[in-house]
Protein backbone atom coordinates (compact mmCIF):
# COMPACT_ATOMS: atom_id res chain seq x y z
CA UNK A 1 0.00 0.00 0.00
CA UNK A 2 1.15 3.88 -0.84
CA UNK A 3 2.45 5.65 2.38
CA UNK A 4 1.60 9.16 3.27
CA UNK A 5 3.73 11.65 2.16
CA UNK A 6 4.35 15.18 3.21
CA UNK A 7 2.90 16.82 -0.07
CA UNK A 8 0.93 19.82 1.36
CA UNK A 9 0.08 22.75 -0.90
CA UNK A 10 -1.23 24.79 -3.95
CA UNK A 11 0.51 24.67 -7.60
CA UNK A 12 -0.20 26.18 -10.99
CA UNK A 13 0.00 23.92 -13.31
CA UNK A 14 1.11 25.37 -16.52
CA UNK A 15 1.90 21.96 -18.43
CA UNK A 16 -1.41 21.66 -18.76
CA UNK A 17 -3.78 23.32 -21.34
CA UNK A 18 -7.37 23.43 -21.99
CA UNK A 19 -9.61 23.23 -24.69
CA UNK A 20 -13.28 24.21 -24.76
CA UNK A 21 -16.00 22.77 -27.10
CA UNK A 22 -19.29 24.99 -27.24
CA UNK A 23 -22.53 24.67 -29.26
CA UNK A 24 -25.65 22.56 -29.92
CA UNK A 25 -23.74 19.78 -30.59
CA UNK A 26 -20.75 19.86 -28.71
CA UNK A 27 -21.85 16.76 -26.43
CA UNK A 28 -22.63 14.34 -29.74
CA UNK A 29 -19.78 15.62 -32.03
CA UNK A 30 -16.95 14.45 -28.77
CA UNK A 31 -18.88 11.93 -28.07
CA UNK A 32 -18.43 10.51 -32.03
CA UNK A 33 -14.47 11.12 -31.61
CA UNK A 34 -13.05 10.81 -27.79
CA UNK A 35 -12.93 7.06 -26.56
CA UNK A 36 -15.89 8.21 -23.87
CA UNK A 37 -19.32 8.38 -23.36
CA UNK A 38 -20.20 12.28 -24.17
CA UNK A 39 -23.89 12.33 -24.65
CA UNK A 40 -24.54 11.61 -21.00
CA UNK A 41 -22.08 14.22 -19.62
CA UNK A 42 -23.84 16.15 -17.45
CA UNK A 43 -22.78 18.70 -14.62
CA UNK A 44 -20.72 17.53 -11.50
CA UNK A 45 -19.11 14.81 -13.84
CA UNK A 46 -15.23 14.34 -14.84
CA UNK A 47 -14.54 12.33 -17.79
CA UNK A 48 -11.42 10.80 -18.81
CA UNK A 49 -11.09 10.40 -22.58
CA UNK A 50 -8.51 9.78 -25.07
CA UNK A 51 -8.88 10.89 -28.84
CA UNK A 52 -7.07 7.98 -31.26
CA UNK A 53 -5.41 8.32 -34.79
CA UNK A 54 -7.19 5.52 -37.69
CA UNK A 55 -4.83 2.90 -36.30
CA UNK A 56 -6.08 3.67 -32.60
CA UNK A 57 -3.04 4.94 -31.46
CA UNK A 58 -3.46 7.55 -28.65
CA UNK A 59 -3.02 11.60 -30.05
CA UNK A 60 -4.08 13.45 -26.78
CA UNK A 61 -5.71 12.56 -23.34
CA UNK A 62 -8.06 14.52 -21.61
CA UNK A 63 -9.89 15.34 -18.30
CA UNK A 64 -12.97 16.56 -19.49
CA UNK A 65 -16.29 18.37 -17.79
CA UNK A 66 -19.18 20.47 -18.38
CA UNK A 67 -18.53 24.39 -16.57
CA UNK A 68 -21.16 26.77 -15.13
CA UNK A 69 -22.14 27.94 -18.49
CA UNK A 70 -22.83 24.84 -20.09
CA UNK A 71 -19.61 24.31 -21.94
CA UNK A 72 -17.00 21.54 -22.45
CA UNK A 73 -13.92 21.94 -21.18
CA UNK A 74 -11.32 19.28 -21.92
CA UNK A 75 -7.77 19.58 -20.12
CA UNK A 76 -4.61 17.75 -21.66
CA UNK A 77 -1.24 18.35 -21.95
CA UNK A 78 0.13 21.88 -23.15
CA UNK A 79 2.49 20.31 -25.66
CA UNK A 80 -0.27 18.14 -27.46
CA UNK A 81 -3.22 20.50 -27.32
CA UNK A 82 -2.32 22.77 -30.78
CA UNK A 83 -1.80 19.90 -32.98
CA UNK A 84 -4.92 18.19 -31.53
CA UNK A 85 -7.22 21.33 -31.84
CA UNK A 86 -5.99 21.19 -35.10
CA UNK A 87 -7.08 17.58 -35.83
CA UNK A 88 -9.88 17.88 -34.20
CA UNK A 89 -11.46 20.85 -35.98
CA UNK A 90 -11.09 19.07 -39.13
CA UNK A 91 -14.36 16.94 -38.55
CA UNK A 92 -16.36 19.23 -36.93
CA UNK A 93 -17.15 20.00 -40.65
CA UNK A 94 -21.54 20.91 -40.06
CA UNK A 95 -21.83 20.40 -36.40
CA UNK A 96 -23.14 23.06 -34.38
CA UNK A 97 -19.26 22.84 -32.50
CA UNK A 98 -16.83 25.24 -31.96
CA UNK A 99 -13.67 24.35 -30.55
CA UNK A 100 -11.07 26.89 -29.18
CA UNK A 101 -8.09 26.78 -27.06
CA UNK A 102 -9.00 28.29 -23.70
CA UNK A 103 -5.91 27.99 -22.22
CA UNK A 104 -5.53 31.71 -22.07
CA UNK A 105 -8.89 32.22 -20.10
CA UNK A 106 -8.23 30.12 -17.02
CA UNK A 107 -5.57 29.38 -14.17
CA UNK A 108 -5.68 25.33 -13.23
CA UNK A 109 -3.79 24.59 -10.00
CA UNK A 110 -3.04 22.08 -8.40
CA UNK A 111 -3.98 21.48 -4.39
CA UNK A 112 -2.03 18.36 -2.33
CA UNK A 113 -2.28 17.14 0.88
CA UNK A 114 -5.06 18.53 3.99
CA UNK A 115 -5.46 22.00 1.56
CA UNK A 116 -7.12 19.61 -0.87
CA UNK A 117 -9.77 17.33 1.15
CA UNK A 118 -11.07 21.03 2.70
CA UNK A 119 -11.36 22.54 -1.18
CA UNK A 120 -13.19 19.40 -2.22
CA UNK A 121 -14.94 18.52 0.81
CA UNK A 122 -18.07 16.36 0.14
CA UNK A 123 -17.18 15.59 -3.75
CA UNK A 124 -15.84 12.08 -4.98
CA UNK A 125 -13.27 11.25 -7.25
CA UNK A 126 -13.90 12.40 -10.44
CA UNK A 127 -16.93 14.78 -9.80
CA UNK A 128 -16.65 18.52 -9.58
CA UNK A 129 -18.28 21.37 -8.22
CA UNK A 130 -18.82 24.80 -10.52
CA UNK A 131 -19.72 28.16 -10.15
CA UNK A 132 -19.00 31.71 -11.76
CA UNK A 133 -16.01 32.06 -9.90
CA UNK A 134 -14.30 28.85 -9.69
CA UNK A 135 -14.43 25.03 -10.44
CA UNK A 136 -13.31 22.40 -8.66
CA UNK A 137 -12.62 18.92 -9.45
CA UNK A 138 -11.44 16.33 -7.02
CA UNK A 139 -8.96 13.57 -7.76
CA UNK A 140 -8.21 10.39 -7.03
CA UNK A 141 -5.16 10.54 -4.38
CA UNK A 142 -1.70 9.71 -5.11
CA UNK A 143 0.83 9.08 -2.44
CA UNK A 144 -1.97 9.03 0.61
CA UNK A 145 -2.65 12.72 -0.43
CA UNK A 146 -5.67 14.28 -1.17
CA UNK A 147 -5.76 16.09 -4.60
CA UNK A 148 -8.02 18.42 -6.38
CA UNK A 149 -7.90 20.93 -9.04
CA UNK A 150 -8.61 24.20 -8.67
CA UNK A 151 -9.87 26.00 -12.03
CA UNK A 152 -10.37 29.85 -12.07
CA UNK A 153 -11.12 32.23 -14.76
CA UNK A 154 -8.09 34.22 -15.63
CA UNK A 155 -8.40 37.21 -13.85
CA UNK A 156 -9.82 35.99 -11.04
CA UNK A 157 -7.80 36.02 -8.10
CA UNK A 158 -6.36 32.09 -7.79
CA UNK A 159 -4.86 30.39 -4.66
CA UNK A 160 -1.85 31.44 -3.26
CA UNK A 161 0.85 29.06 -4.35
CA UNK A 162 2.46 27.06 -2.08
CA UNK A 163 3.52 24.02 -3.92
CA UNK A 164 6.63 23.71 -6.53
CA UNK A 165 5.24 22.48 -9.90
CA UNK A 166 7.48 19.60 -9.95
CA UNK A 167 5.83 18.08 -6.42
CA UNK A 168 2.22 17.77 -8.51
CA UNK A 169 3.97 16.29 -11.36
CA UNK A 170 5.41 13.59 -9.01
CA UNK A 171 1.94 13.02 -7.49
CA UNK A 172 0.62 12.99 -10.98
CA UNK A 173 2.96 10.11 -11.15
CA UNK A 174 2.28 8.60 -8.61
CA UNK A 175 -1.55 8.66 -9.27
CA UNK A 176 -1.18 5.72 -12.21
CA UNK A 177 -3.18 8.24 -14.30
CA UNK A 178 -1.35 8.49 -17.75
CA UNK A 179 -0.84 11.67 -19.97
CA UNK A 180 0.41 11.60 -23.37
CA UNK A 181 2.65 14.33 -24.05
CA UNK A 182 4.24 15.41 -27.64
CA UNK A 183 6.98 12.61 -27.17
CA UNK A 184 4.58 9.97 -26.64
CA UNK A 185 1.58 10.45 -29.26
CA UNK A 186 0.56 7.82 -31.55
CA UNK A 187 2.86 5.39 -29.39
CA UNK A 188 0.09 3.80 -27.44
CA UNK A 189 -3.42 2.06 -27.78
CA UNK A 190 -5.78 2.99 -25.04
CA UNK A 191 -5.27 -0.62 -22.72
CA UNK A 192 -1.39 -0.27 -23.04
CA UNK A 193 -1.83 2.67 -20.45
CA UNK A 194 -4.95 0.87 -18.39
CA UNK A 195 -7.22 3.95 -20.01
CA UNK A 196 -10.14 1.66 -19.96
CA UNK A 197 -9.56 0.74 -16.33
CA UNK A 198 -9.62 3.78 -15.17
CA UNK A 199 -13.02 4.57 -17.20
CA UNK A 200 -11.72 6.22 -19.69
CA UNK A 201 -12.85 3.70 -22.60
CA UNK A 202 -16.34 3.26 -23.24
CA UNK A 203 -16.57 0.03 -25.03
CA UNK A 204 -20.92 0.17 -25.34
CA UNK A 205 -20.94 3.93 -27.12
CA UNK A 206 -20.67 3.19 -30.60
CA UNK A 207 -18.14 4.59 -33.57
CA UNK A 208 -15.01 6.71 -32.79
CA UNK A 209 -11.49 7.04 -34.81
CA UNK A 210 -9.65 3.70 -34.01
CA UNK A 211 -12.79 2.13 -32.16
CA UNK A 212 -12.18 -1.02 -34.38
CA UNK A 213 -8.98 -1.48 -32.88
CA UNK A 214 -9.12 -0.63 -29.53
CA UNK A 215 -12.46 -3.12 -29.17
CA UNK A 216 -10.66 -5.87 -31.10
CA UNK A 217 -7.61 -5.46 -28.46
CA UNK A 218 -9.85 -5.82 -25.92
CA UNK A 219 -12.28 -8.52 -26.93
CA UNK A 220 -9.66 -11.30 -28.97
CA UNK A 221 -7.44 -10.95 -25.79
CA UNK A 222 -4.46 -8.77 -27.72
CA UNK A 223 -3.06 -6.87 -24.68
CA UNK A 224 0.59 -7.87 -24.97
CA UNK A 225 1.63 -4.72 -22.84
CA UNK A 226 0.65 -2.70 -20.17
CA UNK A 227 1.50 0.52 -17.98
CA UNK A 228 3.08 -0.39 -14.74
CA UNK A 229 4.91 2.34 -11.92
CA UNK A 230 7.98 1.91 -11.25
CA UNK A 231 11.01 4.28 -9.23
CA UNK A 232 14.35 4.82 -10.50
CA UNK A 233 17.72 6.20 -9.28
CA UNK A 234 17.78 8.19 -12.40
CA UNK A 235 16.56 11.37 -14.46
CA UNK A 236 13.82 9.92 -17.04
CA UNK A 237 11.36 11.76 -19.18
CA UNK A 238 8.62 10.83 -21.14
CA UNK A 239 9.22 8.97 -24.73
CA UNK A 240 12.47 7.31 -23.16
CA UNK A 241 13.14 3.61 -24.06
CA UNK A 242 13.23 0.85 -21.24
CA UNK A 243 15.09 -2.36 -22.04
CA UNK A 244 15.11 -5.50 -20.31
CA UNK A 245 18.45 -7.47 -19.12
CA UNK A 246 17.26 -10.29 -21.30
CA UNK A 247 16.75 -8.98 -24.59
CA UNK A 248 19.75 -5.86 -24.90
CA UNK A 249 19.17 -5.11 -28.48
CA UNK A 250 15.55 -3.82 -28.64
CA UNK A 251 13.57 -2.25 -26.18
CA UNK A 252 10.52 -3.41 -23.86
CA UNK A 253 9.15 -0.46 -23.27
CA UNK A 254 8.97 3.28 -23.33
CA UNK A 255 8.39 5.58 -20.49
CA UNK A 256 4.95 7.62 -20.53
CA UNK A 257 5.40 9.70 -17.55
CA UNK A 258 8.29 10.88 -15.32
CA UNK A 259 9.01 13.47 -12.30
CA UNK A 260 11.40 13.63 -9.76
CA UNK A 261 10.30 13.06 -5.89
CA UNK A 262 10.14 16.19 -4.04
CA UNK A 263 12.07 14.02 -1.38
CA UNK A 264 15.15 13.41 -3.51
CA UNK A 265 16.20 9.51 -4.03
CA UNK A 266 15.74 9.85 -8.47
CA UNK A 267 12.31 9.40 -10.38
CA UNK A 268 8.72 8.08 -10.07
CA UNK A 269 8.04 6.71 -13.67
CA UNK A 270 5.18 5.46 -15.29
CA UNK A 271 6.04 2.50 -18.06
CA UNK A 272 4.69 1.33 -20.85
CA UNK A 273 5.97 -2.56 -20.81
CA UNK A 274 5.60 -6.31 -22.73
CA UNK A 275 3.90 -8.26 -20.21
CA UNK A 276 6.30 -10.96 -20.84
CA UNK A 277 9.31 -8.70 -19.25
CA UNK A 278 7.90 -8.98 -15.91
CA UNK A 279 8.56 -12.50 -15.40
CA UNK A 280 12.04 -12.44 -14.76
CA UNK A 281 15.43 -10.33 -14.89
CA UNK A 282 15.59 -6.59 -14.71
CA UNK A 283 14.35 -3.50 -16.61
CA UNK A 284 16.63 -0.54 -17.13
CA UNK A 285 16.46 2.97 -18.33
CA UNK A 286 17.80 4.09 -21.99
CA UNK A 287 19.92 0.70 -22.37
CA UNK A 288 20.49 -2.82 -20.56
CA UNK A 289 23.68 -0.50 -18.32
CA UNK A 290 21.19 2.20 -17.46
CA UNK A 291 19.12 2.31 -14.09
CA UNK A 292 17.33 -0.41 -12.79
CA UNK A 293 14.15 0.10 -12.60
CA UNK A 294 11.95 -0.61 -9.23
CA UNK A 295 8.35 -1.74 -9.58
CA UNK A 296 6.05 -0.05 -7.24
CA UNK A 297 2.07 -1.18 -6.96
CA UNK A 298 -0.32 1.33 -8.86
CA UNK A 299 -3.16 2.21 -6.88
CA UNK A 300 -5.52 0.57 -8.91
CA UNK A 301 -6.03 -2.97 -10.01
CA UNK A 302 -4.69 -4.34 -13.03
CA UNK A 303 -6.75 -7.65 -14.93
CA UNK A 304 -4.69 -11.05 -14.30
CA UNK A 305 -3.43 -11.31 -17.72
CA UNK A 306 -1.06 -14.34 -18.52
CA UNK A 307 2.52 -13.75 -19.83
CA UNK A 308 2.38 -15.78 -22.61
CA UNK A 309 0.04 -14.07 -23.65
CA UNK A 310 2.99 -11.19 -24.34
Amino acid sequence: MDTTRAVDGIATLDHWGIMRARGEDAASFLHGQLTTDFASLRAGEVRLAGFCSAKGRLQASFVAWRDAGGDILLACARSVLPATLKRLSMFVLRARCKLSDASAEFVLQGVAGPQADALAAGLRPWHSSSSAVATVIRLPDAAGCARAWHVVPAGVSALPVSLSPAAWQWLEVRSGIPLIEAATVDAFVPQMLNLELLGGVDFAKGCYPGQEVVARSQYRGTIKRRMFLFDVDAAAVAGQEVFHSGDPAQPAGLVVNAAADPAGGGDAVLVEVKLAALGSGALHLGSVGGATLRQRALPYALPAEPAEAA
